[in-house]
């Protein structure tokens, strides 16, 4: 991924999106099979199919007494192979790899955005993002 984002970068990840989710799948198992929270049910696997059939589809409050313990104070390991950040709110932790990827994201959705808002009524749009650092995680 690059900072400068043209259309046909979205052409390819549209494109190509079954690969791209299973290579992404495949990275995440890879880096993260042997978190406290993942050993629970991969036992060091980073397998696709064996995820798929043991790690349940959790939701947040089934997963907020684990983000608990990190903004706690408790090293990140329990969840994530890499630091996180996160705040108080509704605790959301985020490194720094899943903030480039969100900013890619963004920035695709705006490549849409401007690609089909072209001419619609000679309207403009404008996007508004907050972001505000909580609190930072000591590990």
């Amino acid at each position: 991924m690059t900072s400068s984002f043209k259309l046909s970068d979205l052409e390819e990840v549209t494109t190509n999106a079954e690969k791209i989710q299973n290579d992404l799948l495949k990275e995440i198992l890879t880096l993260n099979a042997k978190t406290e929270y993942l050993r629970q049910f991969l036992h060091g696997s980073s397998d696709k199919t064996f995820f798929k059939k043991h790690v349940p589809v959790v939701s947040y409050e089934d997963m907020k007494p684990y983000i608990e313990r990190v903004a706690d104070g408790e090293p990140s390991a329990i969840i994530s192979a890499l630091e996180l950040q996160g705040g108080e709110q509704k605790i959301f932790p985020v490194n720094d790899d899943f903030a480039k990827k969100m900013g890619y994201i963004l920035a695709l959705r705006s490549l849409v955005m401007s690609k089909h808002g072209v001419g619609v009524s000679g309207q403009v749009g404008v996007e508004t993002f907050w972001i505000q650092v909580l609190r930072i995680l000591d590990n």
